[in-house]
């Protein structure tokens, strides 16, 4: 499934749309890389999501759309998160 219909289908961000802008600007990781919007995501995939201020790193556990779409499916794992400054880059350390 494309990245960017996966972070919405799993609800980590509101609309498509607005995934596909995040993953343009650089703040959507796939398995540690930047990414396109078309990149694949497969089950056991680590994606890493930069919001305003903070950084969720996530386990993908379903990637199947019909799946996704049922209520009660559980689309990921949360692996840790990080609080981020507005004013700084989230891939940077430090």
């Amino acid at each position: 499934m494309r990245i960017d219909k996966f972070l919405k289908l799993a609800r980590l961000v509101k609309r498509r749309s607005a995934a596909q802008e995040m993953i343009e600007l650089g703040a959507v990781r796939l398995d540690g890389r930047a990414c396109k919007s078309s990149a694949e995501v497969r089950e056991g995939g680590v994606l890493e999501v930069a919001y305003m201020n903070r950084v969720l790193k996530v386990r993908v556990l379903c990637s199947d759309e019909a799946l996704l779409k049922r209520p009660g499916t559980v689309a990921w794992e949360t692996l840790g998160e990080r609080p981020v400054a507005p004013d700084r880059n989230p891939w940077e350390d430090g």
